[in-house]
C-alpha cells in the first residue's frame, strides 16, 4: 500500500468517527432551537409572577427561613414521623370505617325515623322557653325543688311500693261501678260478715292511721 492509500484509508476511519458525533451534535441544536422559545416563555411566566410578590418577599425573610428550618430540623423530622404515623394508623383504620360508618348512618336513620331527633328537639326548645320565661332565681327555685321531689320519689320505686301501686291500678278494671247501688244501714251492717269488706275496712283503717303522719309537728 502507497503513502495516499494509507492517507485515503486512515481519512475514510476518522470520517467514520466524526458522523455519529456530528449527527448527535446536530440533534443538539435542533432540540436547543426547539427548547429555547418554551424556556423564554417559563423565564417570562416566572418573572410575571414573581413580580407580584415582589413588594412583600425580602431576601432576609427567606434566609430566616432556612436558618430557622436548620435550627428545627429534628422537630420538622418529628412531624414528618408524626405524619407517617398518622398516615399508617388512617390506612389501618380506613377497612373499619368503611364498614361502621354505613351502620352509623343506618342506625341514626332508624333514630331519624322513630322520632328520637325530633323528641330531642322539642326537649331543647322546651328548656329555651322555660330559660326564657323564668329569672335566674326562679329557675334555681325550680332546680332545688326537682332535686328535693327526686328525693321524694325514691320510695315509689321499691319493689313493694311498686307491687302495691301495680295492684291499685288493676283495681279500677276489676270493679263494676254501674252495679253498684245505695245501701242502708242495715245493709252495712251485713256487709261486716264478708270477709273481703272485713280486709278491706282493715288496709283502710292502716291507711287511715298511717295519714296521721302528714299532720305537721305542733309547736312546744
Amino acid at each position: 500500500m502507497t503513502n495516499e492509500e494509507a492517507i485515503l484509508a486512515r481519512l475514510e476511519r476518522l470520517e467514520d468517527r466524526i458522523a455519529p458525533m456530528a449527527e448527535t451534535a446536530r440533534a443538539v441544536g435542533e432540540l436547543r432551537e426547539e427548547l429555547a422559545p418554551r424556556v423564554n416563555e417559563a423565564v417570562h411566566a416566572l418573572i410575571r409572577e414573581l413580580a407580584d410578590v415582589e413588594a412583600d418577599f425580602q431576601l432576609e425573610d427567606l434566609l430566616h427561613l432556612i436558618k430557622k428550618a436548620l435550627r428545627n430540623t429534628k422537630n420538622i423530622s418529628f412531624t414528618l414521623d408524626q405524619l407517617k404515623n398518622l398516615i399508617d394508623f388512617a390506612v389501618t383504620v380506613e377497612p373499619l370505617l368503611k364498614s361502621s360508618v354505613p351502620q352509623m348512618i343506618e342506625y341514626l336513620d332508624g333514630l331519624e325515623r322513630s322520632g328520637v331527633f325530633r323528641l330531642v328537639q322539642a326537649g331543647m326548645e322546651t328548656v329555651k322557653a322555660i330559660g326564657e320565661t323564668f329569672s335566674e332565681a326562679e329557675l334555681d327555685q325550680i332546680r332545688s325543688g326537682l332535686v328535693r321531689l327526686a328525693g321524694t320519689l325514691k320510695p315509689l320505686f321499691r319493689p313493694d311500693t311498686l307491687d302495691l301501686i301495680e295492684r291499685a291500678a288493676e283495681l279500677p278494671g276489676k270493679m263494676d261501678l254501674a252495679a253498684a247501688r245505695a245501701v242502708g244501714p242495715w245493709d252495712l251492717i251485713k256487709a261486716l260478715g264478708d270477709d273481703e269488706i272485713k280486709q278491706g275496712a282493715g288496709v283502710a283503717l292502716e291507711l287511715v292511721r298511717r295519714l296521721a303522719t302528714l299532720k305537721p309537728p305542733q309547736p312546744a
